[in-house]
């Protein structure tokens, strides 16, 4: 499906509406209490899920909006009928927005039929702004330009990978290792997709849980620049296909005829 002009640039939009409230709770003594899982949560994680829902339903009444902040909303008997639907992480990386380093993201996509068709990845820190679409292409947009973006490929060694800031475990050391001549290269939230897709990064291994707004938008930036997120099996990860919103083990790859498949024995 082609992504009209007036819904690219709308969700676009709607990503800076929802940075500058985030950006403007940041700059607070904010709070920050916790899940049933432990995740923290912000007034800014709130704050932006309000802009972004208020937002897409105004845009695109007739898509359902699957935000992490409501997603007790949508059990699977109700959004298995959602063949189209939007995917959005208001604040990913909130631990980070709590540590105050500036690497948290808004996370915008649109599933089509359990693919990732058009996703926006922003960082509210420094209003760096990707966008991709499936069979269109990847963009950073800089100064209201859109300039395309591809992953290194092939991939030059050392290997760069991308290890999560905060989810770091032994299974990555030992993926680093078997891969042979890397470096690690520490970034938090979906960050690491977009760093893949302008070719600053080659490898994003994660083992244990992500959600699926994690992974959604920078999947598709990523895979519209060139590079891959895939399962142990070396599938493509797909959305709104099961009960669970949890995804598996993945590994998302700049160059996708890197021998990953022998790093994971």
């Amino acid at each position: 499906m082609k992504i009209q002009d007036e819904i690219r640039e709308g969700a676009i939009a709607i990503a800076r509406d929802a940075a500058a409230a985030i950006l403007e709770i940041y700059a607070s003594a904010f709070a920050v209490e916790h899940k049933a899982d432990a995740s923290p949560l912000t007034a800014a994680d709130l704050a932006a899920h309000r802009c972004i829902v208020d937002g897409l339903e105004r845009l695109t009444p007739d898509i359902p909006v699957l935000s992490e902040e409501a997603a007790e909303d949508a059990p699977y008997d109700l959004r298995k009928h959602w063949t189209r639907l939007w995917l959005v992480d208001p604040l990913d990386g909130t631990r980070e927005f709590v540590k105050r380093n500036g690497e948290f993201t808004v996370n915008l996509a649109l599933i089509d039929d359990g693919v990732a068709v058009f996703g926006v990845v922003l960082a509210p820190a420094d209003g760096a702004l990707w966008h991709g679409e499936r069979g269109r292409g990847a963009f950073r947009r800089d100064a209201g330009h859109d300039i395309a973006i591809q992953t290194s490929r092939p991939s030059a060694r050392p290997l760069r990978i991308a290890a999560s800031r905060s989810h770091r475990d032994p299974r990555t050391e030992a993926l680093m290792a078997r891969a042979g001549d890397a470096e690690a290269v520490a970034l938090g939230s979906s960050l690491k997709f977009c760093r893949l897709a302008e070719g600053c990064m080659d490898v994003y291994p994660r083992f244990g849980p992500t959600s699926e707004w994690d992974t959604a938008a920078g999947q598709c930036v990523l895979e519209a620049a060139g590079g891959c997120v895939i399962d142990r099996k070396g599938r493509p990860l797909r959305y709104n296909q099961r009960e669970t919103l949890l995804n598996g083990d993945f590994i998302a790859l700049g160059d996708p005829s890197l021998p990953w498949k022998d790093w994971l024995l």
